[in-house]
């Protein structure tokens, strides 16, 4: 074994995170850099690559000091990253252009004309493409900007940019280009033809040509890398994946019918199939997203977190007082007040879609609501509401996909929404099964750890070291009885959506 230590590097929205591990999955160091994003123009938002690699160089010197282990002992080391961050580049990695960053829509126009055709290659992102996606960003380049799209050898993402700068080598993240580029291994590879249509013939020759799977080694860091982040020249660089997905190994989902979720501003929803489930209302199915003959299924919810945390900020001036008064969190206060009101908050129902439907419903128009409000409800039932709405919205997602054939046997937490024990249990008791945390929180960074462990050699391959990297630490099972309690609103959310969306979208039109 060529050491006894991995890196997991994590480029973020807002910042970069180094972490440390041993090849028992124990954090032994770690360290965080921010960013700039900059918004020129409404809906754009873009990042500068060179602020990627200068945060990585601080980073991984920061995480290995703290770790103190020796640089020579570091058998591996991977990156993951947002998904589809494009950027255009010269052969040798120099950049034209800021990067086009994941939320970055500005091609909400060249997206409709790829979900127009009407390809089979869309069958696989369930026939909707999405502006954050590589084919509209390319689209625009190449109408807005062309002489830039002439210049450019390669058009990429910040996965792919970071991993040359560390090896020399330009391959692509089998991971990105299935999940965001159009790839399907299973109808070819490419999206050949369907870049015939759109006028992006000249697309494909702008591409790495290898496409490596995740925990595959890519090569070992050049000497000049080696230097910049202070380790060896024998440290192997393996492939990672998209931030989400590298969660997925890190809170060791590596069996079909478990399931991620990722309880952020938003949730997102990934599970894991043995085929694939073509009838679904969320995203994919993705062939060999997270390793070769197995499928994902990608769903999501555009507000979660992001509700919990806007009451706070506008109806919570008293539970801070209470909070500072008794030297805890406001967050106890709340969830201490929520727990004393019973299941269903005493008739009322919480319509999570303050930023619009993701999945299943798919509506961007779709807006929030209560439902059930009289002069009884005080600001804890309205609070409990949040947890409850936003939990029968993971239960929609789950019933979608367990309609489309999958079953879930387990549903593996991580995010700053697994703090709250009053949130999780009421997800079991809504969903029906059993949810599971593990050791290590930060599971976007470990689950990269593990990537580079497999492709060092220190396992055989991802779902071995995701066996022996990860440890579950608790389990939350679903109490039946309040499971039959929640049934009764859990409908009532699901029926208020064709009772109220044309509703919805008068008021989202004039709002």
């Amino acid at each position: 074994m060529a050491g006894k230590y991995v890196i997991g590097v994590d480029v973020g929205t807002q910042s970069l995170r180094a972490m440390v591990f041993d090849l028992s999955g124990n954090p032994l160091g770690s360290a965080a850099q921010p960013y700039t994003t900059y918004h020129d123009r409404v809906s754009w938002a873009e990042q500068e690559p060179a602020d990627w690699w200068n945060a990585a160089v601080a980073c991984v010197h920061g995480a290995m000091a703290q770790a103190g282990v020796p640089a020579d002992e570091v058998a591996g080391l991977s990156v993951d990253s947002t998904s589809c961050t494009v950027v255009p580049v010269k052969a040798d990695g120099t950049v034209l252009r800021r990067a086009l960053l994941w939320m970055d829509v500005r091609s909400v126009a060249q997206a409709e004309r790829v979900t127009a055709t009407g390809h089979d290659q869309l069958k696989y992102v369930s026939g909707v493409e999405s502006a954050e996606w590589m084919l509209p960003k390319a689209m625009w380049l190449k109408e807005h900007q062309p002489e830039i799209w002439a210049e450019a050898d390669l058009v990429i993402e910040c996965q792919d940019w970071l991993l040359h700068r560390l090896t020399g080598r330009w391959v692509a993240a089998l991971n990105q280009v299935t999940c965001k580029w159009n790839y399907a291994a299973p109808s070819g590879g490419w999206p050949t033809d369907l870049l015939a249509v759109l006028g992006l013939e000249d697309l494909a020759a702008k591409w790495p040509q290898e496409v490596l799977p995740i925990g595959a080694p890519v090569g070992t860091l050049t000497p000049a890398a080696a230097a910049a982040l202070g380790l060896t020249t024998d440290t192997v660089v393996a492939q990672g994946g998209i931030d989400a997905y590298t969660g997925m190994l890190g809170l060791g989902v590596v069996e079909p019918g478990q399931m991620a979720l990722v309880m952020g501003t938003s949730t997102c929803h990934l599970a894991l199939c043995e085929r694939g489930l073509f009838d679904s209302h969320v995203w994919g199915p993705y062939p060999d997203a997270l390793m070769p003959g197995t499928w994902v299924l990608e769903g999501g919810q555009t507000t979660t977190g992001a509700i919990v945390t806007w009451f706070r900020d506008q109806f919570g001036a008293q539970a801070e007082a209470d909070a500072e008064r008794r030297g805890v969190s406001v967050w106890e206060v709340l969830d201490e007040q929520a727990a004393a009101v019973p299941a269903g908050s005493e008739g009322l129902v919480l319509l999570d879609w303050f930023q619009g439907n993701r999945t299943p419903l798919r509506d961007p128009r779709a807006r929030g609501g209560l439902v059930g409000l009289s002069l009884k409800h005080n600001a804890a039932h309205i609070f409990r509401s949040i947890y409850e709405g936003t939990a029968y919205g993971t239960r929609h997602i789950l019933d979608d996909l367990t309609a489309a054939g999958f079953q879930a046997s387990g549903i593996f937490a991580c995010g700053g929404g697994t703090k709250s024990a009053l949130w999780l249990q009421i997800h079991a008791d809504v969903c029906g099964v059993p949810l599971y945390l593990t050791k290590v929180a930060d599971a976007t960074c470990l689950g990269t750890a593990v990537a580079a462990a497999a492709g060092a050699g220190c396992y055989d391959g991802v779902v071995a070291a995701a066996r022996a990297m990860v440890q579950v630490e608790r389990e939350i099972q679903p109490d039946p009885a309040m499971a039959e309690a929640y049934e009764p609103y859990y409908r009532n959310y699901v029926g208020l959506y064709p009772a109220l969306v044309e509703t919805m979208h008068d008021l989202a039109d004039r709002g």
